[in-house]
This record gives structure tokens, sequence and C-alpha cells, in this order.
């Protein structure tokens, strides 16, 4: 879905604009990220597991959740099925091809579900890839990661201008391709018209601050210039890792709630 394309949230009266980009930055030599911004499924996965892995990981992970494109879900536990899905996918990759063996991602994103005849937001994460909502001139972080650091700010050991230089920032506690399915955490939001979402991986979230990401994403109304401003200004601030940017935008539409559907 281009950012020139609308798609009506059936029931509310509102429409949506995305736009998506990524990098691989300015230290790596190839990219182990993947997204997907189609019909009303928006999403980015972090690969892990070196050359030839983390990418297939990634990969995995998103085309497990195209398929909510064609059939979208019902209930937010449709999505957690999905993953569970994309979990299998790479641990039976990881079996096909034992070079692979070690290789996980992370995932982050948001897609709709019926809730009372309307669509909602249906938000997602496992690890520590980010969804954003901006809303009122102000940004707040949906997802939680699941990181070291984090389960270290909580228990009040460290505080965040510590966790940003913490040894053990980039150690994930949830990832897909493990033995055992994680449990994404799923939030459920009713949509609002001037909103905008920020999904990304953290190439983005470990370059740039909140307060960067919401001036850079409230500055620029396309959502796909949006986008690809983020990855320049994360590759910019240093681009040591690969960066992914999904920007998905919230708009009154028509009255009659018209527009692509």
């Amino acid at each position: 879905m281009s950012a020139a394309e609308h798609r009506a949230l059936r029931g509310t009266g509102l429409e949506v604009r995305s736009g998506s980009a990524t990098s691989v930055g300015r230290v790596r030599d190839h990219n182990e990220d993947s997204l997907i911004a189609e019909g009303a499924v928006f999403a980015v996965a972090d690969g892990m597991g070196g050359h030839a892995a983390g990418e297939v990981a990634s990969g995995i992970a998103i085309q497990a959740l195209a398929t909510l494109v064609e059939r979208p879900p019902t209930r937010p536990e449709d999505v957690a099925g999905v993953l569970r899905e994309a979990n299998d996918g790479i641990l039976r990759s990881q079996q096909r091809h034992p070079e692979q063996r070690g290789m996980g991602t992370t995932v982050a994103g948001l897609t709709v579900a019926d809730v009372d005849g309307a669509e909602h937001w249906v938000v997602f994460n496992i690890g520590d890839s980010r969804v954003y909502r901006l809303a009122d001139d102000a940004i707040s972080q949906v997802t939680r990661d699941h990181s070291e650091v984090r389960e270290l700010m909580d228990a009040g050991l460290i505080d965040a201008e510590e966790a940003a230089r913490h040894p053990m920032r980039n150690v994930i506690t949830r990832s897909l391709g493990s033995d055992e399915a994680p449990s994404p955490d799923v939030w459920v939001l009713p949509p609002s018209a001037g909103e905008r979402f920020v999904i990304c991986s953290d190439g983005l979230s470990n370059e740039l601050d909140d307060s960067e990401i919401l001036l850079i994403a409230r500055q620029l109304d396309d959502p796909q210039a949006a986008a690809d401003e983020l990855v320049a200004a994360a590759v910019r601030a240093g681009g040591r890792d690969n960066v992914s940017v999904v920007v998905v935008s919230v708009d009154a539409g028509a009255p009659d709630g018209g527009g692509k559907v």
C-alpha cells in the first residue's frame, strides 16, 4: 500500500495512509530487517542470526503476517495464531538448513480486527522492535520492549539514560525462533482521526530519541516522506544497525465511509 492509496477503516469513517522505508545503515554489510505495509497489515521484523539467516527469519515472520491481508483477523487472538505459525516456520527452516540454527527475529506492528461492527487497531510485539503512537503533539510507546534493560528499568535498577548505554541493551528476552513459541503482547485500540503510528526496528530507536522521532514524523504530512526521513536521520546519526520504519496515518474520511477497502 503506497502513501498515495487510502484504505477505509470499516465502521469508523476514517481512512489510512502509509509509507515505509529501510536501510542497511552505515556499519552492517547486509540488511536482516523485513517489513510490510499492505492492506491493513503494517509490521517490521528485525532478524538475528548473521548472514543468510536473520533475513530468513524476519522474512518468514512477514510472510506469515501477509496472510492477514487476504484473511483479516476477526479477533486479536488470530494475530497471535499467525505469529505462532511464523515461529513454527522458522523452526522448520532451521531443521532443513542446519546453518540457520540460532536464527530468530523480533516483530512489531498493527493490523485491524472487528470489534462490535467497527474495525479497531490490534497492536502487537515480540522483542524490542516498537510501535509508537503520535497524537496531540505527543508521542507514546505502545509496545513494551522484551529486553534485559527493560526488565532492569522495571525493577528500578537503572534509569532510561543508563539503559541507553548499558552493555546489555541489545539483549532481548523474547523472539520468534524459540523452541517454545513466545506469546506476543497485544493491545486493542479504537482508531481516531489525526493519530499517526511509527513502527520501527531498534535501528531507529537506538539512534533517535522519542522527541526526534515525534518532530520528524509530525513535520511531514506524507507518510512515505516521513518514513524516508526517519530512516535517513537514523543513518545520519550513526546508522550502526539496519533501520526499518513504517508510518501509518489516520485521517478523517468521507462522510459515507468511502475509500479503498
